[in-house]
């Protein structure tokens, strides 16, 4: 499987238009899973509230909190990922740093 995956990922980033949303999606993976969530709960919206009758302010106000909904649950979805990179850092900046060689440039001390 993870094969297939790998071809599969590589067949799509020979596609022009999907090599720069893969590349803006992994250089902000925030932005894009919120974009991605808010389109399909807008879809959603309208499909299902295509038959109510609302008005345009209605209409406007319903997706303007949908949207601002999508971006909060992504917010909240990511909290841990943030925990775990700043674990990381600090972990990295725990660890014992070995000692740094000597250079060959140096001269040698005299006593």
């Amino acid at each position: 499987m993870p094969n297939f995956l790998t071809n599969l990922g590589n067949r799509l980033n020979t596609i022009p238009v999907l090599r720069d949303l893969i590349k803006f999606a992994d250089q902000r993976p925030r932005l894009a899973a919120w974009i991605v969530l808010s389109v399909g709960i807008v879809v959603l919206l309208m499909i299902e509230a295509r038959d109510v009758g609302l008005l345009i302010g209605q209409w406007l106000a319903l997706i303007v909190a949908s949207v601002l909904v999508a971006g909060l649950c992504i917010w909240i979805v990511t909290w841990d990922d943030t925990d775990e990179d700043t674990a990381a850092e600090a972990d990295k900046a725990a660890a014992p740093q070995p000692p740094a060689a000597a250079s060959s440039t140096e001269e040698p001390k005299q006593a």
